[in-house]
């Protein structure tokens, strides 16, 4: 009898463990998959039409939206999200449009995830986010060091030639000129994700790889670094087709 007991103390247990397992499966569900991705266009009308009830709160650190941000959004700081959880409406229907620095950005789904779990109803994410919609000319509200000059990270020609014939997988080549250049010669092994697309296509680059970024002169790879910085990738520099062909290596067509 003394077994029985201790047998269905047991099960109990089990089964106490099963269903909180089951509980934090669906939370997780909950967090990852209970919103819906809104695109820029979409994005934008709703901005432009001024009307319905929602609110565009950008993810990312304070010092990245004093910088540059979408007019009319606040500031939630996804790694300090229940410090600034005040600032969400009370009224838990408004739809909430979280965004942060694009596609291999993961703040503003995690913040999209934490405001469902404070039973927010209508979450939204803008996927493509900062980049993006700066990439498209759309309106922004700035800080004072926008537009301050930045020192690049460059690789030389010498460099280049040593990393593509070591024939490593942990690269990218990204020629950021216009397609019809890129069709004349490029540097081999190189892509091509013109400038100004750059951001759009930023989620065919591998954030876990070293990304390098030319151009003929310089003017264009550096957008496409400082889109790098803004994106969020770790490892980048800058090399110049101009000094590729000067040390005389191959141009592929």
């Amino acid at each position: 009898m003394g077994l029985s007991k201790v047998w269905i103390v047991k099960c109990i247990g089990l089964l106490a463990i099963v269903l909180s397992l089951g509980s934090f499966v669906h939370a997780e569900n909950v967090q990852n998959q209970d919103y819906n991705i809104i695109k820029t266009a979409e994005l934008q009308k709703m901005l432009d039409s001024k009307s319905g009830k929602f609110l565009v709160i950008d993810a990312r650190n304070p010092e990245e939206y004093k910088d540059v941000h979408i007019p009319g959004a606040i500031n939630i700081p996804e790694k300090k999200f229940e410090k600034y959880a005040k600032l969400l409406p009370k009224d838990q229907t408004t739809t909430l449009i979280f965004y942060c620095n694009g596609v291999k950005c993961g703040k503003s789904k995690r913040a999209a995830g934490k405001a469902i779990a404070f039973g927010y109803q209508n979450v939204l994410v803008y996927e493509e986010g900062m980049p993006v919609w700066e990439e498209k000319g759309l309106p922004i509200i700035t800080g004072p060091d926008y537009e301050a000059k930045i020192e690049t990270t460059k690789i030389s020609p010498q460099e280049l030639k040593a990393l593509i014939d070591s024939k490593r997988d942990n690269f990218t080549i990204v020629d950021v000129r216009d397609n019809s250049e890129y069709v004349e010669g490029h540097i081999p092994v190189a892509v091509n994700i013109p400038v100004a697309s750059f951001a759009t296509r930023s989620g065919e680059l591998d954030k876990h790889k070293t990304i390098i970024v030319y151009c003929n002169s310089g003017n264009r790879s550096y957008k496409a670094y400082r889109k790098l910085m803004n994106l969020g990738y770790k490892k980048y520099y800058q090399a110049l087709f101009a000094d590729w062909k000067a040390a005389g290596y191959k141009v592929v067509k």
